[in-house]
Order: structure tokens, then sequence, then C-alpha cells
């Protein structure tokens, strides 16, 4: 979303409306934000009681905390389509909404097996990857001499990632079993996982947030 100012009725309408968007059932997402305003309010806090979404909030006076919103605005602001300045909201508007197609449907990011999200976020990463081992396989039968650490190795995605990783915060008590004791009560780990979802099929929803939804 790209407004005039930052506040809490913008940060629920947003959220309740990419839920909406994206078939989010209850108890399926938690939702990482930093310790701003908008996304510690009351009314937010309601919302995502309404939509059971859990709370994930970065520690305490620091602001880089979610690597994947961090590695996403810095590929943006790096691409040559973006002015010095914008001459209004409809015309930052025009520039992302273009831009943002652009991260989803063809940008091939390293750390999802150089597949674009779009691919990803609806369940076709096997299809595609099986369809990009057999390609290599076929070139590497014609001339196995130029593949010189030997035949190519189908690729695969991550199981899951994570922000705030419990082994972060975990201890083991006097009997050995491992128990979590987060300094911060809000603070709630984060996975991402790539399991298959019975509405979206494979979701890296910190990765992918809502294609072409851009207001």
């Amino acid at each position: 979303m790209i407004a005039e100012a930052e506040n809490a009725g913008l940060a629920e309408r947003l959220i309740e409306e990419s839920c909406f968007k994206q078939g989010i059932a209850p108890s399926q997402l938690k939702l990482h934000a930093d310790r701003g305003g908008p996304m510690r309010s009351k009314t937010v806090a309601q919302l995502l009681g309404e939509l059971g979404i859990e709370r994930s909030h970065s520690r305490p006076h620091v602001s880089n905390d979610n690597p994947y919103s961090e590695a996403h605005f810095k590929t943006l602001k790096y691409r040559p389509e973006v002015p010095e300045r914008f001459a209004s909201g409809s015309h930052a508007r025009a520039v992302f909404r273009n831009l943002f197609h652009w991260y989803h449907h063809r940008h091939h990011h390293s750390g999802i097996a150089y597949l674009t999200p779009v691919v990803v976020h609806h369940g076709r990463a096997e299809e595609v990857l099986d369809t990009r081992h057999r390609a290599r396989m076929a070139a590497y039968l014609v001339h196995p001499e130029r593949f010189v650490n030997g035949p190519p190795r189908r690729e695969t995605l991550p199981a899951a990632v994570w922000i705030n990783a419990p082994e972060t915060t975990a201890h083991q008590d006097a009997s050995g079993s491992t128990q979590t004791s987060p300094d911060d009560p809000e603070v709630v780990p984060s996975c991402i996982t790539y399991a298959q979802s019975p509405n979206l099929g494979v979701t890296p929803r910190a990765l992918v947030a809502a294609p072409e939804t851009t207001q």
C-alpha cells in the first residue's frame, strides 16, 4: 500500500484486504512487523485476534529484523525505474504496480531455487523444477564434457526458513527437555513453511506479499 501517512487504520485495512484476497485461514499465518505505533495499536491487535493471526515483532530498538522485507526494499530501490522523487501518490502507485508485477512474475530469487515468487506461491514449484531438471539432463546426455562437476542435480526448495528461530531462545531444563522462554512475551517465533496448503499451495508468505494487490 502506498499512502500519504502511516496509521493504524491503514494498517488494519491492508491486513484485512490481503487476508481476504489470499484466502488466509485462521491460525495459518504469523505476521512479523516492526514495533511502530500502527502495528502495535489496539485496533490492529483486535483485527489480528479476529483473523486468528499471531503477532511477531522485531527486537526492541532494532529496525532491520525482517531480512525478507529488507531484501525486498533493496531490490526495488535499486531498480532503474524508480525515480529520485515521485510527483504524486498516483505516480508512485503506477511505478510500483509495474515493479511488483516484475518482482513476482519475472524476478528469479536465489533463496527459492531461482524460481519466481508466483510459481512458489501458487504451488507450481515442483512442476517447474522437474521441467528444469529434465532440460539439464538432456543437455548433459548430449554434451557430458561440458558438465565438469558431473550430472546436474535437481534443485529443491528449503523445507522452512525462520524469523526469530526457536533455537535462539530455547533452554534445557534439568531433565534435558527443551523449553522456550523468549525475553519478550510479544516475540513469537515466525516460520515460513513450504507445506501444501488447501487453499494456496506452496506459500512463502513473508517473501510474497499478495501478488498484484498494490493499492
